[in-house]
């Protein structure tokens, strides 16, 4: 399938994709015109960089991750067993970052608070 295919199957932008494989995520055989060809498979890994991104990971943890997944039918699982300790990793850094942000919102609600006397 072309591009458009692509897009329209996972609702998802063609610049976007071509973004994808830009980083290393998506790799579609070139015709010898230059166009792309995906195939089935492609959908099912545009989903899974989907869900690695709604998760918070941005593309270069995702082209690490990406190989060490699979879609149980109830969502993603690691497939390799380090892969688990690289993923608390990750959510360890998002907590942290909630925890900056909190501080961040508290500390601006006290000089709103203030600036409001």
């Amino acid at each position: 399938m072309r591009i458009g295919e692509l897009a329209q199957r996972t609702g998802v932008s063609q610049r976007l994709l071509r973004y994808y494989e830009e980083q290393g995520l998506l790799q579609p055989l070139r015709r010898p015109s230059g166009y792309r060809e995906y195939d089935d498979a492609d959908v099912e890994l545009v989903r899974r960089i989907r869900t690695l991104l709604a998760a918070g990971l941005n593309t270069t943890t995702i082209a690490y991750v990406l190989p060490c997944t699979v879609e149980t039918g109830d969502g993603l699982a690691a497939a390799c067993p380090d892969l688990v300790t690289d993923l608390r990793r990750e959510r360890d850094r998002i907590s942290r970052s909630i925890t900056e942000l909190h501080t961040a919102r508290t500390m601006l609600d006290a000089i709103i608070g203030a600036t409001s006397r």
